[in-house]
């Protein structure tokens, strides 16, 4: 077994690198045609049946949009029951011809089979499950003065998706159905201060790849990887270290920094078009899929400039950090943040 072990550690890299050479180019040019007849021959999803969790606000809620402009039927689900019936009606009048809204939390594995139960009893159906509803912490590890509170992090981002996933997977797979999962570019980005979050993202990129290898060709899977997108989260809304909900521009100029944030709505329309094309990956903005590379190769820059950004002249105050200031100073941030970022207003309860 050593000898084997020591033959392939000798054989596997120039055995990959020449691989790659050969093999890349050639398939990322089939790859591109498939992508371009993909795009030509786009899913209609006019009258079939949409789950989204967390479709109160955010992404989720103009997800909710952007499907109901394609006339599909929508099952809008979330703890806010008031938000949601505001999106519901919104939904309608964009061209959703029914829209069921649930009241519930993904982190219960009932509530969960409840929201599909509720689907198959009303529509009979089930065509695209987007695996949406998420939260987010805030706070440098040793400062975490509840690290239990931090369970729900992983409960609600990655368990959630997962008893979603499972519930609806035998109506999924015979409506040869799709399931979207929303990741983020913190599955790969070590981004400070979001270490739970970033562990649940790249929990789900992991699980759903996997999925992709289970289901076959049955149950198409989009994986989305969002940066900084319009929400709640860059409103400065996150658990802090004490494990309760804050809202908190300060912290959260900090940790947006001086990344531009994309609009929600531009989002959700990338993300539906992406699934109707039959994409496996979407990044929003796709700009981000090059950090990507900087991971890979370069992890150690990547860090750096992290430490610079987000942890350096943060010792006493996370708000003295570097890319703070240098919001701050330059009032970048009137071009980086849409105005809804800029100007907190949380929907009610």
């Amino acid at each position: 077994m050593d000898l084997i072990n020591t033959f392939l550690n000798l054989v596997a890299p120039p055995f990959t690198f020449f691989s790659l050479l050969v093999f890349l180019l050639p398939f990322q040019a089939f790859k591109f045609f498939l992508s371009t007849i993909s795009s030509l021959f786009s899913e209609d999803v006019a009258g079939k049946v949409v789950i989204i969790t967390g479709a109160s606000s955010g992404i989720g809620e103009h997800l909710a949009y952007e499907y109901a402009r394609k006339g599909a039927c929508l099952v809008l689900a979330a703890r806010r029951e008031k938000s949601l019936r505001e999106v519901a009606d919104i939904a309608r009048e964009l061209g959703s011809p029914d829209v069921q809204v649930i009241r519930a939390d993904v982190s219960n594995v009932d509530d969960c089979r409840r929201i599909v139960d509720h689907t198959m009893n009303h529509f009979g159906r089930l065509d695209h499950l987007v695996n949406n509803a998420g939260t987010s912490a805030v706070a440098m590890f040793e400062d975490v003065e509840n690290i239990t509170a931090f369970r729900s992090i992983m409960d609600i981002n990655f368990w959630g998706s997962v008893y979603m996933t499972r519930f609806a997977l035998p109506y999924l797979r015979n409506s040869k159905g799709r399931v979207i999962v929303l990741s983020s570019t913190t599955s790969w980005l070590p981004a400070p201060r979001m270490h739970v979050y970033n562990a649940s993202k790249a929990a789900l990129l992991q699980f759903f790849d996997t999925l992709r290898v289970e289901f076959g060709p049955d149950i198409g899977i989009t994986i989305v990887t969002p940066g900084f997108i319009e929400s709640e989260l860059t409103q400065g809304k996150f658990m802090g270290k004490a494990g309760n909900i804050e809202i908190d521009p300060e912290m959260r100029d900090t940790q947006v920094n001086i990344m531009p944030v994309e609009r929600a709505y531009a989002c959700a329309r990338a993300i539906v078009k992406g699934a109707c094309r039959g994409d496996r990956h979407v990044t929003v903005p796709s700009w981000f899929n090059y950090t990507y590379f900087w991971k890979v190769f370069c992890p150690e820059v990547l860090e750096f400039g992290y430490r610079i950004l987000f942890i350096a002249g943060s010792d006493s105050s996370p708000e003295d950090a570097f890319g703070k200031k240098l919001l701050d100073y330059t009032g970048a941030d009137k071009i980086l943040y849409p105005e809804t970022v800029r100007v907190p207003q949380p929907k009610t309860e």
